[in-house]
């Protein structure tokens, strides 16, 4: 793998590695860029989710999300209407009970 350092890309990501050494966004850009060259050079990736979770992270980033409610559970579920045909009786749950 050839890399241009004077790409902007790679001036860009030089400079914020070296300001920050452990900033997580750096190095997920940087393992993106790697893991990308090597997708483009026709390779499979080792770990695709870990590649998938740094794309959610820098989407969740460039959306400007916050990360502590990202798993979507966030929703009130007394604010949800109820579904069609929920009386709340139990007569449906003996039913498939006895259906075993």
């Amino acid at each position: 793998m050839e890399i241009n350092p004077t790409h902007p890309i790679v001036v860009s990501l030089r400079e914020k590695a070296e300001a920050n050494k452990s900033d997580k966004t750096v190095k997920d850009l940087i393992w993106l860029l790697y893991d990308t060259s090597l997708l483009t050079s026709g390779f499979s990736l080792e770990e695709p989710v870990v590649f998938a979770n740094r794309i959610h992270r820098l989407i969740q980033l460039g959306l400007q999300i916050d990360d502590d409610g990202a798993d979507g559970d966030d929703v009130d579920l007394d604010d949800l209407p109820d579904l069609e045909g929920d009386d709340d009786d139990d007569e449906d749950d003996d039913a498939m009970e006895r259906v075993d």
